[in-house]
């Protein structure tokens, strides 16, 4: 597993970030966390991280990011294009983002190596795995942070921002991803798209999350897993400005 090429998708969305708006900001990966753009913090940690070699980060404004990024052979850009799903799944099909691929994004200012090694670990046998956080993990310690719960038997999960693609046979997935991707954070719309069967069960909550998924994966021809992480820390990701403090406090505290 050592040497896996990591993705960091570091694009924006159309229009104006509110987030990077409010700190002056015209990227939201640009804005400083604890003094460092938070870009340039999941960098460092993806350099740090054993398992990973080259690393690939996807944008639209490669020369303002690079400016922010230390100068590093195992460094490299590439253009994000029309939406994250069809972005990832042209670098796949040219090669130059190979699989298996290790994919994550440049708002995850607390992502640790510790985290990564264990999804990866985790993922391995899998055509996809998606990482997750159970949200006792979360509020364990962050008993008051305000997330987007998948509620499924057997417990309640956010989603860590952490993908892993092995081979050809994750591309189907991705692809219909694209079509569903505006509601990524709409757990019901992206089960229904997999029948009434499984949107009945997740509603009911009757099946788990893992078993859901994995029947979801099957249609498509792709053994998908979910894979539940202990570290409460990957669960975070910098969108608003409560999640910009709650990093912002992490990070002083190990200071």
């Amino acid at each position: 597993m050592a040497g896996l090429t990591a993705l960091l998708l570091a694009g924006r969305r159309p229009g104006t970030d509110a987030l990077a708006a409010s700190r002056g900001e015209t990227l939201k990966v640009l804005i400083p966390v604890a003094g460092e753009p938070m870009v340039a913090r999941v960098v460092a940690t993806l350099l740090a991280t054993p398992e990973i070699g080259p690393v690939r980060v996807m944008t639209q404004d490669t020369a303002a990011i690079a400016a922010v990024l230390p100068s590093d052979p195992r460094l490299g850009f590439l253009q994000s294009g029309n939406g994250i799903a069809l972005s990832v799944s042209a670098a796949l099909r040219s090669g130059e983002a190979p699989f298996p691929l290790f994919v994550t994004t440049a708002d995850h200012a607390l992502l640790r190596p510790e985290a990564i090694a264990e999804f990866l670990t985790a993922a391995q046998g899998a055509d996809i795995a998606v990482g997750v956080v159970e949200r006792a993990v979360v509020e364990s310690r962050f008993p008051q942070t305000k997330r987007t719960w998948l509620r499924f038997r057997k417990g309640d999960w956010t989603g860590a921002n952490l993908f892993y693609f092995a081979s050809a046979a994750a591309l189907p997935v991705i692809e219909s991803w694209a079509s569903i991707e505006q509601d990524r954070k709409k757990g019901w719309k992206l089960i229904a798209r997999f029948g009434i069967g499984l949107l009945l069960r997740a509603a009911t909550r009757t099946i788990t999350i893992h078993d859901a998924v994995a029947r979801a994966g099957r249609q498509l021809g792709a053994d998908v897993r979910m894979v539940g992480l202990s570290d409460p820390l990957a669960a975070v990701d910098v969108d608003k400005i409560a999640d910009l403090e709650l990093a912002e406090a992490v990070l002083e505290s190990r200071a």
